[in-house]
């Protein structure tokens, strides 16, 4: 029994859980959404654990294709950062048992949304069979540069959408405008990465967004449009709700400007450390990362998910006191 939980410990730490966070607080802003509009509160929950797995097991995935694809050249798999398939590189783990894993994985979360199926309707397979497929090529689009589409797809209309479906039976346009709002935030947390990565992805030939534009200052300026999306999107939904507290999430907009200017600061200098502020927190870990080489990079990946996460949870004050 304890080799069994001990395995399970080794995947889940292996598949990235500090990103989880993030789908959290994702999936709350739709189901309190959906529960003040009267909504299944099981449905939601069995949501949210089948998108937790498909989203634990992309970043396994991830691993898997990436790795195949990186072996293939012991140059490029050597290029890419050592935590990168780490647990595959140095041999702990096989390609075989991580494809069984993420096997099982996906299997536990098509369980789920079958029984969401049984529950809500049809619709419930059109959504699995859009998600199924991003989560399984995500490592393919990646390397397309098409990384940041799925991840607004996936954390925008399929999630929210799917979720206010299987909660209420309904499709909303008002649910679609949330979507890209809060979608446009998680993927500023994906972009910066890359943005921060640029160099490393150019000496590995991996192609990203950021590396389409050969340039890491005009990579850096297609940021600050993903933001203000954002704000024009959750301004339209504010519109069509006629309730302007929404616009209470406006109030991350310094905190955006901070961080472009910090961005900028690293394009130029990849060791500058801003002096830190309160509102900067919180930074897990950071007493370990500070006096290291990755703590600019690491604050700035940080303060990006932290300005995403007071967006979403702006949001989700908003809808509590609304409607």
């Amino acid at each position: 029994m304890s080799k069994i939980i001990n395995k399970i410990v080794f995947w889940y730490k292996n598949s990235r859980p500090y990103s989880i966070p993030i789908t959290f607080l994702s999936w709350l802003v739709i189901f309190v959404y959906s529960l003040k509009s009267g909504g299944s509160f099981t449905n939601g929950l069995i949501a949210y654990f089948g998108i937790a797995l498909v989203h634990l097991a992309t970043n396994l995935s991830d691993d898997y294709f990436d790795f195949l694809y990186l072996s293939k050249n012991k140059e490029q798999l050597n290029a890419t950062k050592s935590i990168k398939c780490s647990y595959l590189k140095d041999g702990t783990s096989t390609v075989e048992e991580l494809r069984n894993v993420l096997i099982i994985m996906f299997s536990v979360a098509a369980i789920c949304g079958f029984y969401l199926f049984l529950k809500s309707g049809v619709m419930v397979f059109g959504f699995m069979l859009s998600v199924f497929p991003i989560a399984l090529l995500y490592s393919f689009l990646s390397r397309k540069g098409l990384g940041d589409i799925a991840v607004i797809l996936a954390y925008g209309p399929l999630m929210f959408e799917g979720v206010y479906y299987v909660m209420t039976g309904q499709m909303s346009w008002n649910v679609l405008i949330l979507s890209f709002a809060c979608a446009m935030f998680v993927n500023t947390i994906l972009y910066v990465h890359m943005l921060m990565d640029y160099d490393e992805d150019v000496c590995s030939y991996k192609t990203t967004l950021c590396t389409l534009f050969n340039s890491k200052e005009y990579a850096l300026r297609l940021l600050v449009l993903f933001y203000v999306l954002a704000y024009i999107f959750i301004y339209l939904f504010a519109l069509r709700m006629d309730n302007y507290l929404y616009l209470i999430t406006f109030c991350t907009l310094p905190m955006v400007i901070e961080l472009y200017v910090y961005l900028s600061q690293y394009n130029k200098n990849k060791l500058n450390v801003p002096q830190i502020r309160f509102w900067h927190y919180p930074l897990e870990g950071w007493n370990e990362k500070a006096n290291t080489p990755s703590a600019a990079f690491f604050f700035r990946f940080m303060y990006t998910r932290n300005i995403s996460t007071w967006f979403m949870l702006f949001v989700i004050i908003a809808i509590i006191f609304s409607m």
